[in-house]
């Protein structure tokens, strides 16, 4: 379902370079530092920006001042000053950690790292013939529901069978869409077991475009979880910084030092409670790795059946033979997290039209909701 509102917006220069076009490997940092559902190291700017490194290079001591266009130039096949230029422009050439212009000189020890917006593919993305279903697409950009199960992005151990596998194929007949290019392609991300709304730029404008909306907060988005126990009011709002969590690399946690981590918002409201499990809406002000189903952990209301955040036991209710049994079974027919991406807002980055999306629930948490309902019910 789509409704539209009209509106006028900017044009925004393309983003970024082609990673493509750089066949070699300049001492990529290894990704042992990321998440399962992530590839290569995670940096964040001081804009709060997160991308990730493809390329880094270090000054030798002798190293004459050279702007860094011609410094990397001279290191990197099958690119152009243009090229690094877009990238410096589009804030994705950092020394030392900051985003430089292209104009600047590369001293002694400088460590040069370009950046994107989506892991590097350190294989070629091979076209698959994988189901998709399309909400909308136009010339500029496809809205997709993505199920539960399918992973977003190539990479540790899943390099097929990815959605972005299934976009090569579906773009396989269009000259003018590359998998391989950062400038186009999935402007976000939702794990592997949330299903829902993600939006694809089929141009590098698009890209820039919409990417920005979702850095300066004007996308909307919606989610529908159910959770364990009853939320303490009907409407709420948890604030509170994500990190990864130092006692488990692949979870991420709350931090109460404002200094850790990066600030992350969810506004809640709960639309039916069960007694021992309730169902919300979550609304998204930030968009941090993981930010609900860290944020209803860290509320002591776990994602029911959230294996990573200890949703997949029996956190409420009783001991009886007969709940453990329905809770196996409730498990059963929703076997990951039970969270959706309902909904999905924005302002099309060609003709500036507010455009908002909207999802049914899947199958598998559609009847997680009705065994509940008939459960209270008896």
């Amino acid at each position: 379902m789509r409704t539209r509102r009209n509106s006028r917006s900017q044009s925004l220069p393309a983003q970024a370079l082609n990673d493509s076009d750089m066949t070699e490997d300049f001492n990529l940092n290894p990704a042992d530092e990321a998440l399962p559902e992530e590839e290569g190291k995670l940096i964040t700017l001081p804009d709060g920006r997160e991308l990730y490194e493809h390329f880094r290079f270090t000054a030798d001591k002798g190293q004459a001042l050279l702007r860094v266009d011609k410094f990397l130039v001279a290191r990197m096949e099958k690119t152009s000053r243009n090229r690094i230029q877009q990238a410096a422009d589009a804030g994705c050439l950092l020394v030392n950690g900051k985003p430089v212009k292209s104009s600047y000189k590369v001293k002694p020890d400088d460590v040069i790292s370009i950046v994107m917006d989506r892991p590097r593919y350190e294989l070629e993305i091979i076209p698959e013939d994988i189901p998709l279903e399309i909400v909308y697409e136009d010339a500029d950009l496809l809205v997709v529901n993505k199920p539960a199960g399918l992973v977003v992005h190539p990479g540790h151990g899943n390099y097929t069978g990815t959605l972005v596998n299934a976009l090569a194929w579906h773009f396989k007949d269009n000259p003018d869409y590359d998998v391989d290019d950062p400038r186009m392609g999935l402007v976000h991300r939702i794990d592997k077991d949330t299903s829902g709304l993600l939006v694809v730029a089929k141009t590098p404008d698009a890209k820039t475009n919409l990417g920005l909306q979702f850095f300066n907060k004007t996308t909307r988005r919606r989610y529908v979880a159910m959770v364990w126990g009853e939320m303490p009011e009907k409407h709420g709002t948890i604030t509170g910084n994500i990190a990864r969590n130092p006692k488990d690399k692949l979870q991420m946690a709350v931090f109460d030092d404002p200094a850790i981590g990066k600030h992350a918002v969810t506004h809640y409201n709960v639309l039916q409670s069960f007694g021992y499990v309730s169902l919300v809406q979550c609304i998204l002000e930030t968009g941090r790795t993981h930010q609900i189903r860290v944020h209803m952990k860290h509320t002591g209301h776990p994602l029911f059946n959230d294996a990573r955040y200890g949703g997949d036991v029996i956190l409420k209710g009783t001991t009886s033979a007969k709940y453990r049994q329905f809770i196996a079974n409730c498990f059963d027919t929703c076997p990951r997290q039970a969270l959706h991406a309902k909904t999905l807002g924005f302002k099309h980055p060609r003709t500036g039209e507010e455009m908002d999306f909207d999802s049914e629930i899947p199958a598998d948490m559609a009847a997680l909701i009705d065994r509940w309902r008939n459960y209270v019910k008896d």
